[in-house]
């Protein structure tokens, strides 16, 4: 573990290139002191009009997130149905993603919300600023997983929520002015997985000249 936790020492690339996606995670209840010092890191994210366009809520209770994973869950068998998806293949993407989210021992629901968004009469303008909000959120999502690796933490971006936002306002409480964007899962991983093959940079930029 004090291994793990050095990892804030090492190189940015190193870091960069080293955390992972991570889906299964041992039971230990993830400590205080670490989740407040990812959810730190996410603070520190840039973002525009420096507002913290975005807002976290923190999971830990089973019931509460058993409740979250039946409630997308239903909604995810609807859209599943109505695409004309098999019962056994829906009954396969509910198990898993049911799992990865009662599983974790901790998640936190993503959202952005208007609190500091610049008003404009016109639509085009106000839809920009959505979208600098989601912007803001990324940069911190990827701030707080960054962070978790470094205190020996594995971390998932989940984004169901953008499929069903009022389902999660509803299952869970939230103000009405949130809009949830994705979920985080959070715990100590039963194993470091192996890094996935990404893109060549060729296939990733264009240089105009």
């Amino acid at each position: 573990m004090t291994e793990v936790r050095d990892r804030a020492l090492v190189d940015a690339y190193d870091l960069l290139k080293g955390r992972r996606s991570t889906r299964r995670y041992r039971a230990d209840p993830v400590l205080d002191e670490d989740l407040q010092a990812v959810i730190e890191a996410a603070r520190w994210a840039p973002s525009p009009h420096n507002a913290k366009m975005w807002r976290f809520a923190i999971l830990r209770d089973p019931v509460v997130k058993t409740r979250l994973a039946e409630a997308m869950g239903a909604r995810l068998a609807a859209d599943l149905l109505a695409d004309g998806q098999s019962p056994e293949f829906i009954e396969k993407e509910l198990r898993v993603s049911r799992r990865r989210i009662t599983e974790a021992p901790v998640v936190l629901v993503a959202c952005i919300c208007d609190e500091g968004l610049d008003p404009y009469p016109d639509w085009k303008r106000q839809l920009a600023e959505q979208t600098m909000a989601a912007h803001s959120l990324g940069a911190a999502m990827q701030s707080l997983m960054l962070a978790a690796y470094t205190r020996g933490l594995g971390s998932c971006w989940m984004c169901a929520p953008l499929f069903c936002p009022d389902t999660v306002v509803e299952t869970l409480g939230l103000p009405s002015t949130w809009k949830p964007q994705g979920l985080i899962t959070i715990g100590y991983p039963q194993a470091w997985p192996e890094a996935r093959e990404r893109k060549a940079m060729p296939e990733l930029t264009f240089e105009v000249h």
